[in-house]
């Protein structure tokens, strides 16, 4: 769920008019509810309740401070997967105690920032990512925190580019080597084996492959805590959301009702996080350990909206385009992923809500959502039904909370977008908007 709604024919962020925050702050704009957040964090923390748990947000998924500084002030710990997000916690207020570092590629100033900063554990991805944290921290006189990723080779029936844990990956240790290479561990002087982690995948919408891969690796993790009294079992996250219809179905939307039912049914049922704990809860109930959660599009994902402002309408034989401000170096995931974003207009068009049913119908419009940047593949939707888009309009991106901000880019050299932060009724931008003075800045002319 998320705090998005309609008032009197206005788009609400919990209990701001959104228009309001465009007019403020201009766009294009990300703007985040930090109720959404805080509520999706609460009833994860309450359905792990009948185990020891910790939460540990993924930062990759959106890493602005304040919204670190809201999650760590909840009670979550993090997990990061550079020197740079570690760094970022540590400004947010976060305890390098509670962090999880992974990644296949950690380099050697990370390695050694994490060991200075005392994170809780460095998820192990390799062989020789082991042996060169063994190195590093033995020339720091310290013993480096360690957990291996196992690959438990289970397919999460996701996108390709989020998929984690099959062997064709490049992520984790095969189940097969994982008792070997503890024991490897259990020799090094400067490292301390601490637990197990495994990760299989993103937008994930199914109980299954969880329920699968824990029930893979469960056994080596009992084994593990018998011969070398490991503290926890990391399960990863990649819980999804919904993307499609995602206003609750209390919420009246802009569609006429026949229109939010066809697109209801054809997004099907989402996995709500009790249909998730209740299907993983029966293998880690027994184990006796910390378990770990890495969720961060969970908490973030229906949180989030990118505002852009409709320049031109364009007009062809073949198509019709709403050419807005934003683009793909401002929100990436339709280009890259061919992801479906539920695109609503900010202000509610008038006949959606006056006109008979049959007149609701014919208000409507199949129409391009494309944005400035030179690429045929900036687009936010092709051949999407909306009502009447024309120049000027406010249009709302929803479900952008997650794998939006963090992805763009200066593509064009567009500056970044602007990010602010809904508490209630009140608004703050928490991020400014480049300039193009910044985007030069720390540019050099060549002395030679």
């Amino acid at each position: 769920m998320h705090f998005f709604r309609y008032h009197n024919g206005h788009l609400y962020c919990e209990d701001v008019d959104l228009a309001r925050v465009a007019e403020k702050f201009g766009t294009p704009l990300y703007v985040y509810s930090a109720g959404t957040i805080l509520d999706h964090y609460t009833r994860l923390d309450a359905a792990l309740a009948p185990l020891d748990h910790l939460i540990c947000y993924a930062v990759k998924a959106n890493s602005n401070r304040a919204i670190l500084n809201l999650l760590a002030d909840a009670g979550a710990g993090f997990d990061i997967v550079s020197g740079g997000e570690l760094y970022r916690v540590v400004a947010a207020g976060g305890d390098p105690a509670r962090c999880t570092f992974a990644g296949v590629g950690k380099s050697r100033e990370e390695i050694e920032y994490a060991l200075e900063q005392r994170v809780y554990s460095f998820n192990v991805e390799s062989e020789a990512e082991l042996d060169y944290i063994d190195r590093l921290a033995g020339t720091k006189n310290l013993r480096a925190p360690i957990a291996l990723r196992a690959n438990p080779d289970v397919d999460p029936r996701t996108h390709d580019y989020v998929s984690t844990g099959s062997r064709e990956n490049k992520f984790g240790i095969a189940l097969g080597r994982l008792p070997a290479v503890y024991e490897r561990a259990s020799k090094m002087r400067n490292v301390e084996i601490v637990g197990v982690q495994m990760h299989i995948g993103s937008q994930i919408t199914e109980a299954k492959p969880f329920a699968s891969a824990i029930k893979k690796v469960a056994p080596i993790v009992r084994e593990l805590k018998l011969k070398y009294g490991i503290n926890f079992f990391s399960i990863g996250g990649g819980l999804g959301i919904v993307y499609e219809s995602s206003f609750e179905s209390g919420t009246k939307a802009w569609w006429d009702e026949s229109v939010g039912r066809d697109r209801r049914a054809r997004r099907g049922k989402s996995l709500s996080i009790r249909e998730y704990v209740d299907a993983i809860l029966p293998a880690l109930r027994d184990l006796n350990l910390r378990i770990l959660l890495e969720p961060g599009r969970l908490l973030v994902g229906n949180a989030g909206v990118l505002l852009t402002r409709v320049l031109h309408i364009k007009q062809t034989v073949e198509k019709k385009f709403a050419i807005v401000d934003a683009g793909m170096n401002d929100l990436i995931r339709p280009a890259l992923y061919h992801s479906y974003h539920e695109i609503v207009p900010v202000n509610q068009p008038i006949a959606s809500t006056s006109m008979s049913k049959s007149k609701s119908k014919s208000s409507m419009e199949k129409i391009d959502i494309v944005g400035p940047v030179c690429e045929s593949g900036d687009f936010f939707a092709l051949d999407r039904e909306m009502p009447e888009v024309h120049e000027h309009h406010l249009l709302a991106i929803m479900s952008a909370g997650a794998y939006g901000f963090v992805m763009a880019s200066n593509y064009n050299s567009r500056p970044l977008p602007a990010e602010a932060l809904v508490h209630g009724d009140r608004f703050t931008l928490i991020r400014e908007r480049q300039t193009w003075e910044d985007l030069v800045r720390g540019e050099v002319e060549p002395e030679w």
